[in-house]
């Protein structure tokens, strides 16, 4: 770990965490709160021990490593709040690893509690206002948090960082929970600020601090008009018109997801999957026969190939 600036805190803080995930819903609430509350960097972790390329990139007939993930802590006092970002997930031991490095750097402080930030998908359009949802490691903050009117997930998975920081983390005895904003099935791979509006104003209600949401509101107008047209398309496929393959995916996750085809915990477990095979290719024969047993091969063949080029 890098310290660039030592800090104190007035009470004990908070900690915020996110890392990439289904509608970049973490992220884009995490990083949001940080830019709003002007957070300051005052400590960073050097990523190039945990990560392992199994790729190069190629740029204009050049090849190079890919650029090592960041890995960074940022602090307020108004309120108090340690803030971490990450731009990738890193599976396996490697995983835990980072996530016992978190830990060791935060537990310096008087923590209270660590929330991460995710995305649940389920059958509903962008029009439905999503839902905040949320699991803990520990049976007693789950109650707290029931009290400040949030509902408990459903029984499943939550995939990555996320899911690991709260298992470790209980075995540390430091209260951590998921909060889980809902999107539509077909919006996994797009961003999703509606369901971080919902996370943002959940945090800041629990916390009792307030933010200036006028930017993510209007990133939510902007997103609506890309997501009415998505949904215009699969009414079209349903109704017979004429689709293009792009459409042809929209419409099957989204069946599926309505449908109850695929359970979300299958959903997460997919999510998985990938990240894993990324890093081990002897784990996509079994992604593929996963995606076959739920018929979801064609919807992801695409992403599936990408793991071998």
């Amino acid at each position: 770990m890098k310290t660039l600036e030592t800090i104190e805190f007035k009470s004990p803080p908070t900690v915020l965490a996110a890392w990439p995930g289904m509608g970049n819903v973490g992220l884009i609430t995490v990083d949001y709160l940080r830019r709003k509350l002007n957070a300051q960097l005052f400590a960073e972790i050097d990523m190039s021990p945990f990560f392992i390329p199994d790729s190069i990139v190629v740029k204009n007939g050049i090849s190079q490593f890919p650029e090592i993930p960041t890995a960074v802590f940022y602090y307020t006092n108004n309120p108090d709040l340690i803030i971490f970002e990450s731009n990738a997930q890193i599976s396996g031991k490697e995983g835990i690893m980072i996530i016992k490095t978190i830990l060791d750097i935060i537990i310096q402080y008087p923590v209270q509690h660590v929330f991460t930030f995710a995305a649940f998908a389920q059958p509903m359009s962008y029009s439905d206002e999503s839902q905040v949802l949320v699991t803990c490691n520990i049976p007693e903050f789950l109650i707290d948090l029931q009290q400040h009117g949030l509902t408990p997930m459903p029984d499943g998975y939550i995939a990555g960082l996320n899911g690991l920081l709260l298992g470790v983390a209980a075995s540390r005895q430091i209260e951590s929970a998921c909060m889980l904003g809902t999107i539509p099935g077909y919006a996994v791979n797009l961003s999703y600020p509606k369901a971080s509006l919902q996370l943002i104003q959940s945090i800041s209600k629990f916390l009792d601090f307030n933010v200036d949401l006028s930017e993510i509101k209007e990133n939510i107008d902007n997103m609506s008009q890309q997501l009415s047209l998505i949904e215009d398309r699969i009414r079209d496929f349903s109704s017979g018109g004429a689709a293009t393959h792009d459409d042809e995916q929209l419409q099957q996750e989204l069946e599926d997801v309505e449908q109850e085809k695929v359970p979300q915990y299958v959903m997460e477990k997919i999510e998985r999957m990938f990240n894993d095979a990324k890093a081990d290719k002897t784990i996509a024969g079994d992604l593929k026969k996963e995606l076959d047993r739920w018929n979801l091969f064609e919807l992801y063949e695409n992403r599936f190939l990408d793991l071998f080029r």
